[in-house]
């Protein structure tokens, strides 16, 4: 039976959350109901119960005739029977629900073990031990979407956009996010290797322009990272210029609407005169934080339009007092910026109110959702897309810059941010900063 659901935004797959901070699912208010059963046979297996082995599925659910449901129990029947080796009817059971979501081919609809779905339910403490580092896949292949702040894996080096070869010796070639976790994770103090494949990026516009003539090769290096405690800070206001509040969204959990509130509270107190919201490398998170924190802008217009099987279905409207309307205000994304982030970025750019700087976003505007299982075991699909006040899909397009700027290996080797440096300048001068 699926129990009540909830809606996710965070980008790629449920394994973010545990690797690195509190899960993207927020309230949504919908509930997944369960389907009428049709029980042929009841039998006992063990201490449990086993249901629904006829050859009906549930009315309604299933549109071609033709399918014989019979013949999942005979391929049952004949494994039990003919294989080798002692078999396990739960890891049967299991699989074949997990080959169900993955037959769909979308890397965010994902089917959980019971033991996987307790372990993203505690993520939504905020509080585990792991590396601190968001993951996902993309092109069938294990990528990381953004290392958190301070966390082992951001000291040990990695970066957005490296890609996981290998874990502990293991490669990851076909390898799913859920698979990926249970290897990464594990106590304080233990050390995971990672084995990363870096594409080199240019260090100047004609080395780029040079570059993108032949196929880059990545670099591959392995990482041993030391397993920590990971607690995320998700609003950090810092001042990296006089009159200019930097704040910045490392996620949106269950604390940043406070936290945002009151980093607004002492920037207005010290009468900021330009803003900069730093949503780089931010994977996302709860919905409502974005709507809260995009309405400091946006007041209550709408923030975001969900969007199933070809007609808008909801609005999100912002939740805040557009107290920073009036301040000139740059947001500043890349590659690892996701989900709320890029729900909070497009909003902004679509009313113009932020000029957004930095390097095109993840691309993740889907929308899932998450339900249990009475056996503790669940199931999160993706039910419909993001759209920008606008109407521009979020989904694997991302949000374009207003001014390019990237950020290259040596910038951070060197301790450089030109993306910064371009969004001080612009709010200095904003008439005489173009995009690039």
């Amino acid at each position: 039976m699926l129990n009540p659901s909830k809606r996710l935004s965070r980008p790629l797959v449920w394994a973010f959350c545990i690797l690195a901070i509190a899960a993207s699912c927020f309230a949504g208010g919908l509930y997944v109901g369960r389907a009428g059963t049709t029980k042929a046979a009841t039998s006992v297996v063990g201490d449990k119960t086993v249901e629904g082995t006829g050859s009906f599925p549930p009315a309604g659910t299933v549109d071609n005739k033709m399918l014989n449901f019979s013949q999942f129990w005979d391929l049952w029947k004949t494994l039990k029977l003919k294989y080798y080796d002692n078999v396990s009817e739960e890891k049967m059971f299991y699989g074949a629900m997990s080959g169900m979501t993955a037959a769909l081919g979308d890397p965010y609809t994902s089917f959980f073990e019971p033991k996987i779905a307790k372990e993203f339910s505690d993520s939504l403490k905020g509080e585990f031990e792991g590396i601190g580092a968001e993951i996902g896949v993309r092109n069938n292949q294990l990528q990381v979407i953004a290392p958190l702040p301070g966390t082992p894996a951001e000291k040990a080096g990695i970066l957005s956009g490296d890609y996981i070869l290998g874990i502990n010796g293991t490669s990851t070639e076909g390898m799913v996010t859920e698979e990926a976790v249970t290897l990464i994770r594990g106590p304080k103090g233990t050390t995971v290797t990672l084995k990363i494949g870096r594409l080199p990026k240019s260090k100047s516009p004609a080395s780029k322009s040079a570059a993108t003539s032949t196929k880059e090769e990545p670099i591959i290096k392995e990482y041993k990272i030391k397993r920590d405690k990971i607690t995320i800070k998700s609003v950090i206001l810092t001042w990296p210029k006089d009159g200019i509040a930097m704040i910045a969204v490392t996620n949106f959990n269950q604390d940043t609407d406070v936290e945002f509130k009151a980093a607004v509270d002492e920037a207005l107190a010290k009468n900021a005169k330009g803003i900069i919201l730093d949503l780089r490398n931010d994977p996302g998170g709860y919905l409502d934080r974005s709507t809260a924190i995009s309405g400091e802008w946006v007041g209550d217009q709408v923030v975001v339009s969900e969007r199933r099987k070809g007609k808008i279905i909801d609005e999100f409207r912002g939740t805040g007092n557009a107290r920073l309307k009036s301040i000139p205000t740059v947001v500043l994304v890349n590659q690892g910026s996701a989900s709320a982030a890029e729900i909070v970025a497009g909003a902004l750019q679509d009313y113009g109110l932020g000029k957004i700087i930095g390097m095109k976003t993840f691309g993740k505007g889907s929308v899932q959702d998450y339900s249990e299982f009475d056996d503790g075991s669940a199931i999160k699909i993706t039910i419909a897309e993001w759209l920008t006040p606008k109407g521009r899909s979020i989904n694997k397009s991302g949000i374009q810059p207003d001014i390019e700027v990237d950020r290259t290996i040596d910038d951070y080797n060197e301790n450089r941010d030109p993306q910064l440096d371009k969004a001080l300048e612009y709010l200095v001068s904003p008439t005489t900063t173009t995009a690039k």
